[in-house]
Order: C-alpha cells, then sequence, then structure tokens
C-alpha cells in the first residue's frame, strides 16, 4: 500500500466518522478522497470505481434529504420545527463541541412542537423527527460504506 492509498483511506474514515457525528462533510471528503485516489493510481479501473463510488455518494446524498422529508412530513412535523432544530444545533455545538449539537437539535425540535401543539404532545413530534435524523444518518452512512469498500477493492485489484 502506497502512502497515497494509506492517506485517502484515512481521508475516508474522517469522512465516515463525519457522516456519524457531523460536524465535517463526510461525503465531500469521501469523494475527494476517491477522487485523488483514482487520480494518483491513473488506471481506467481506477477511475471506474472512483465514478462509481461517486455516484453511489450521490445517491445517497439525494435519497437521505427525500426518506426522511417524506417521513416528517407523513408525521405531521413541519420544516419550520426542522429548521428550528437545525439552527440550536449549531448552537449547541459550539457551546458544548460535538454533543451540543445533539442537544441543540432535540431541544430546539421540542421547544418549536411546543410553541406549536403544546407541551403534552411535543415529544412524539420530537421522537418523529429524531427517528428522521437517524434515518437520514444511517442512509448517508451506508453509501459512505459502499463507497469505502469500493476503495479497498480497487487498492486491492490495482
Amino acid at each position: 500500500m502506497t502512502l497515497v492509498e494509506v492517506l485517502c483511506a484515512l481521508a475516508i474514515v474522517v469522512g465516515l466518522l463525519g457522516i456519524v457525528v457531523p460536524v465535517l462533510p463526510g461525503v465531500f471528503i469521501i469523494a475527494a478522497a476517491m477522487v485523488v485516489w483514482a487520480y494518483y493510481t491513473g488506471t481506467g479501473l481506477a477511475w471506474g470505481i472512483a465514478w462509481s463510488a461517486l455516484v453511489v455518494l450521490a445517491i445517497g446524498f439525494v435519497i437521505k434529504y427525500l426518506v426522511p422529508h417524506r417521513r416528517l412530513k407523513d408525521a405531521g412535523v413541519p420544516r419550520r420545527t426542522i429548521v428550528i432544530g437545525a439552527v440550536l444545533g449549531i448552537v449547541g455545538f459550539f457551546v458544548i463541541p460535538v454533543i451540543g449539537l445533539f442537544i441543540g437539535f432535540i431541544g430546539g425540535v421540542w421547544l418549536a412542537e411546543s410553541g406549536r401543539l403544546g407541551r403534552s404532545q411535543a415529544w412524539p413530534s420530537t421522537k418523529a423527527a429524531l427517528k428522521a435524523t437517524g434515518l437520514s444518518i444511517l442512509i448517508e452512512l451506508a453509501s459512505g460504506l459502499l463507497a469505502a469498500a469500493w476503495f479497498i477493492g480497487g487498492v486491492i485489484a490495482t
């Protein structure tokens, strides 16, 4: 394994971590690592693997928004609630690094839904938002892991 392959592998691991703990743009880091690896390797096989990984990452990126959005819509959670949760999640991230993202998101969704529905109905909507967010992370992680598997296969094949 060359130094470039090791660095690309490390970048892919960082990208996967960025998907699970949304601090870094995980999909973009993985995509960049795939392109750097293909460029460095310079074979048609490497470029084919990189392009197919980019397609999978792009499909995962799109699906991660469509499927959870549909579930939230079906559960009656408005977009405004998710935006408030996201904003407070970002604020929380800077107040309490990393874990504050989750605390802020949950608190923001709960506060928005408390104002909209009342305290007694806020928690079911908050749980629906959390499930949709978890599904979004799982979808993106699946596409990232598939791209990582293609990278491993490509390194072995080349």
